[in-house]
C-alpha cells in the first residue's frame, strides 16, 4: 500500500527545509560557493547533449545533395550532362502540376514536418549526461552522474529512522523518492524523508532547481 505525498513548489533553502516542508531546492547551503549566473550557465551548457547524430545525418545528406548538384551542373556546362536526375521530366511535371495537386501538398507537408522536427531537435534541450553542481567559478565545471546523484539521495532517505530501503529517480526536474517502511506516522514520516532529501540536495547544491516528490510504500 502506498500513500503519495504531493510534490512542493520550488523554494529557497540554505541547508535546511523552509517552514511548511517545502519540497524543492534551489541549492544554497551555508558553505556553498557564491552564486554566479555565468558559472551556472557554463555548467548547464557543458553537460547539455550536443545532438551529434541529427547534425551528422543532416550534414551528410546536404553534402551528398551538394555534390550531386555540382556534378550535374559541371557535366551540363561541359556539354555531356550526366542526367543522374531526370530533371527534364521533373521540370515538365512541375510546370503542368497545380499547387492544389495532392502530390504537391503531400510533398510540401513532408518537407515541412521534417524541417520542424529538425528545428525542435535543435532547440529543445535533451536529457543532460550529468547533473551540474554549483562551483561559483565559470572555469571550474563539475557534474555528478545521475545514478550517483540519485544514490546519494537514496542514502539520505535511508538515514531516516524507520526506512528499510529507498529508491530515488529523476523525472525531469523532479526527484521521485519511494521509501519503504513497515509503518509510518501518517504524513509526518513522509515529511521527515523529504527533509532529509532536501538537506542532502542542499549539500550537493545542483545548479538547476529540483522538486521532491515522496511516495511512502509500506512493507508488511
Amino acid at each position: 500500500m502506498t500513500r503519495p505525498l504531493p510534490s512542493e513548489e520550488p523554494g529557497e533553502t540554505r541547508g535546511a527545509v523552509p517552514a511548511g516542508g517545502a519540497g524543492a531546492h534551489r541549492g544554497e547551503p551555508e558553505a556553498a560557493p557564491p552564486r554566479d549566473k555565468g558559472a551556472d550557465r557554463a555548467a548547464v551548457r557543458a553537460f547539455r547533449p550536443q545532438r551529434r547524430v541529427p547534425a551528422i545525418v543532416v550534414a551528410v545528406l546536404l553534402t551528398l545533395l551538394g555534390l550531386l548538384v555540382a556534378a550535374e551542373t559541371v557535366s551540363a556546362l561541359a556539354g555531356s550532362p550526366l542526367r543522374w536526375l531526370p530533371y527534364d521530366r521533373m521540370l515538365a511535371w512541375a510546370a503542368t502540376t497545380p499547387w492544389s495537386d495532392p502530390l504537391v501538398l503531400t510533398g510540401a507537408a513532408i518537407v515541412a514536418l521534417a524541417g520542424l522536427a529538425l528545428l525542435v531537435t535543435a532547440l529543445v534541450p535533451g536529457r543532460p549526461r550529468m547533473v551540474p553542481v554549483r562551483t561559483g567559478d565559470p572555469d571550474l565545471i563539475i557534474g555528478v552522474r545521475p545514478k550517483s546523484f540519485t544514490r546519494a539521495l537514496e542514502h539520505a532517505a535511508e538515514e531516516v529512522p524507520g526506512v528499510r530501503s529507498a529508491h530515488a529517480s529523476l523525472r525531469g526536474h523532479t526527484v521521485a523518492v519511494t521509501p519503504a517502511t513497515s509503518g509510518w506516522d501518517d504524513e509526518g514520516f513522509g515529511r521527515a524523508v523529504r527533509e532529509a532529501v532536501l538537506t542532502r540536495l542542499a549539500g550537493l547544491d545542483p545548479v538547476e532547481p529540483y522538486r521532491v516528490a515522496v511516495n511512502v510504500k509500506e512493507r508488511r
